[in-house]
């Protein structure tokens, strides 16, 4: 197929095989970093929070709408990290957790490899 970019997904509770074939092709187009916000650590959470507050106050806004802009903004971020969240890349109407509810099943896990991915490329000077 000459394909640069693979795909599991552990799909549970459904036998539709071309449903987990699309979620796994959601992936490989949007590249989520989890399945769901439950497995973003604490450690993560708190520097994208802290990372949002200095924006918001940065852009000057009051400090008594700080807090709820940086908790609206870090929705956010986590609905564009986590796969079950996100918009279904096939039917933007609907998340991918709602189109596998749809299908009998959930979204347990996943890996996503791209070719070259993690390999480091070496310079070398070829002329004295």
């Amino acid at each position: 197929m000459g394909g640069r970019i693979g795909v599991l997904t552990v799909v549970e509770g459904s036998t539709d095989e071309e449903a987990a074939r699309d979620v796994a092709m959601h992936i490989a187009a949007i590249n989520p970093k989890y399945v769901s916000s439950e497995q973003v650590s604490e450690e993560e959470i708190n520097h994208e929070r802290e990372v949002l507050k200095q924006q918001a106050l940065n852009e000057g806004k009051p400090e008594n709408i700080v807090e709820k802009m940086v908790e609206g903004r870090l929705r956010k971020y986590l609905q564009e990290i986590c796969a079950v969240d996100q918009d279904f890349v096939k039917n933007p109407d609907v998340t991918v957790e709602a189109f596998l509810k749809t299908k009998g099943g959930k979204l347990v896990d996943f890996v996503r490899y791209e070719v070259g991915e993690g390999m480091e490329k070496t310079r070398r000077k070829l002329c004295g």
